[in-house]
């Protein structure tokens, strides 16, 4: 049995349909079954899978990178199962199980919780002049 993680690319372009790709990838919860659909005459890429939602709506396409491999295992006749994995930023992955069951979903990752940034000083009460200098105080926060 082999897992792989898979990115779905295309979902910011519209279905033919006319149905929204991204809001179907953002209705989708993690661990629902999607379906994977070769289309062989694609015209732009004749190794192209749609990813296709548990409601029938396609959300987009595995990457041109993995397309081959996994078209060419699905061809053979392998076990082939996909579940949605989720979305982070503004991508979409899918977890894909060769050799039959139900993919799992990797445990979550640990993000480094982030430090808080500390307080500004009070600003100046003086009254505003349009003309005056004002040099920031910490200067810039990227370091420069």
């Amino acid at each position: 049995m082999q897992e792989l993680t898979l990115a779905v690319v295309g979902i910011d372009f519209p279905n033919e349909d006319g149905s929204n790709r991204r809001s179907e990838a953002m209705m989708t919860l993690p661990g629902e079954p999607v379906e994977l659909v070769p289309e062989p005459k694609n015209r732009y890429d004749s190794n192209a899978i749609a990813v296709i939602s548990p409601r029938g709506v396609q959300i987009g396409y595995v990457n041109a990178e993995r397309a081959p491999y996994v078209g060419s295992r699905m061809s053979r006749g392998e076990d082939a199962e996909a579940i949605f994995q989720g979305m982070d930023g503004g991508a979409a992955f899918i977890r894909l199980r060769f050799g039959g069951g139900a993919p799992t979903l990797p445990s979550p990752s640990a993000k480094p919780a982030s430090t808080p940034r500390p307080p500004r000083p009070p600003r100046r009460a003086e009254p505003y002049d349009p003309h005056a200098f004002y040099p920031d105080e910490e200067g810039p926060e990227w370091g420069a």
